[in-house]
């Protein structure tokens, strides 16, 4: 479990930016079978989130189409909500920090870790934008 104040900063660049921080397995079960389109967030104190991820997820944003619901859970910090996350992401491994979007409750795209290391958050960013202009 990282400190709080170590993380708030990091959550925040999120929440900001439009995504709803989910702390239980509940919130996340409710978010995640949602009708319409969902992009979960699994933040993470790793410098590939702080770098590409979290800026890659909210520049991806700013295009033409984007998900209905955003939210985030963020992994080391809300285990049980982050855990729940990872159920829904199978058949993927665990990774943090991961991107993924839903549709009508069905994982439909992934970004792994291995898929936003040493990537630049404007290629995040088109990777999700043609998620979008598929799904959204």
């Amino acid at each position: 479990m990282y400190p709080p104040e170590l993380v708030k900063p990091m959550k925040e660049e999120l929440e900001n930016a439009g995504f709803k921080s989910l702390h239980s397995a509940e919130e996340v079960e409710e978010a995640l079978t949602k009708k319409g389109t969902t992009l979960v967030m699994v933040n993470s104190v790793c410098g590939c989130a702080a770098g590409t991820a979290r800026p890659g997820a909210i520049t991806s944003l700013q295009f033409d189409k984007t998900p209905t619901n955003l939210v985030t859970v963020f992994a080391g910090v809300d285990t049980e909500a982050t855990n729940k996350a990872r159920e829904f992401m199978v058949p993927f491994p665990p990774s943090s920090p991961a991107i993924a979007l839903f549709k009508d409750g069905e994982l439909v795209h992934m970004l792994e870790r291995h898929h936003i290391e040493g990537r630049p958050a404007e290629v995040i960013a088109s990777n999700l934008a043609a998620a979008y202009e598929e799904y959204c």
